[in-house]
This record gives structure tokens, sequence and C-alpha cells, in this order.
């Protein structure tokens, strides 16, 4: 009975082993990523700086230049205004998106900006604050992604629709 298993977790190893890499990086690739003018992007998220309260919220970004920045690798540049809730909180985020397309099923993102902090009930204090976001998405179908996104003052796990 031993036998046939060592036998086929050997196989299915020899054939993991052996398979070819399927890696395909686009990066190098200008303007070689699904095109789309806003993404809107529904998300729960988190505020560690703000005792771990949950919440929900939502980030729509307008792509403004495709190939930004640099001209030679594969990115984009965006606007993204949004609306943050958790407890005795809204945020109201403002930020400049600078995507990165490494694969044709991932891309990464940097957004610096800033956020205006509601605070309601005993926290009635509205702040304006600098706001910086590191983030990922999964992109699982020509539009629509996983989105994850972790930075200051809030960190988020949403779907993104690419339109």
């Amino acid at each position: 009975m031993k036998k046939p298993l060592l036998v086929s977790t050997t196989a299915l190893l020899g054939c993991l082993i052996a398979s070819p890499a399927f890696g395909q990086s686009i990066i190098k690739n200008a303007g070689d990523h699904e095109r789309y003018i806003f993404e809107a992007e529904p998300h729960a998220l988190v505020a560690p700086f703000d005792d771990f309260h949950p919440g929900v919220g939502f980030r729509g970004t307008f792509v403004v230049v495709d190939n930004g920045f640099v001209k030679t690798i594969n990115n984009s540049i965006g606007v993204g205004f949004g609306l943050d809730w958790t407890k005795n909180h809204f945020r109201l985020p403002v930020v400049m998106q600078w995507n990165f397309f490494l694969h044709p099923k991932w891309s990464v993102f940097g957004e610096p900006g800033g956020v205006i902090d509601i605070g309601t009930g005993d926290n009635d204090k509205t702040t304006v604050r600098p706001a910086f976001f590191a983030g990922g998405r999964w992109h699982f179908s020509e539009r629509i992604t996983l989105t994850m996104r972790i930075g200051y003052p809030v960190a988020a796990v949403g779907v993104s629709f690419l339109l």
C-alpha cells in the first residue's frame, strides 16, 4: 500500500520540479496592460492608528496619464478620491496613484496624498493629515481585481472594477 503512494508522490514532485516556469514579466513593456479610465473600489478596512477599528469605504481613481513618469516601463498615473468610515471617524483621502504593471495578473502601486479626518461622537475634531499607501492588485479577470492597500491612516482589502 505504501509503494503506490511513494511512486505517486515521487512522480508529482518530479513533474513540479521539471515543469517550466511561466513567469511573464511585463514591466519593461510600456503600455502592455488593460486599458481603463476609472477604477471603482469598495473595500473593508482597519485603522491601525485608531485602536484597530474596522470599517468600510470606497475609493475611485481616474487614470490621467498612461505610461506616466517613466516612459520606458509599464506604468500609469491616477488621481484617487475616497470615503472611509470607522468608529468615530469619516476620512476623505485624496491621493496620486502611481501604478506599475509587473505581470498580466499582478500590479503594484504607491499613493502619496492627504486625508481630511472628520471626527464624530466624542471626537468631533476635523484635521487634515498626510497620507501614504502602498498596495497591490491580483487581476483575476480583465476588469476585476482583488486590491490590497496598507499605509497611514488605514489598511484595506477590496475588489476593484476597472471601467
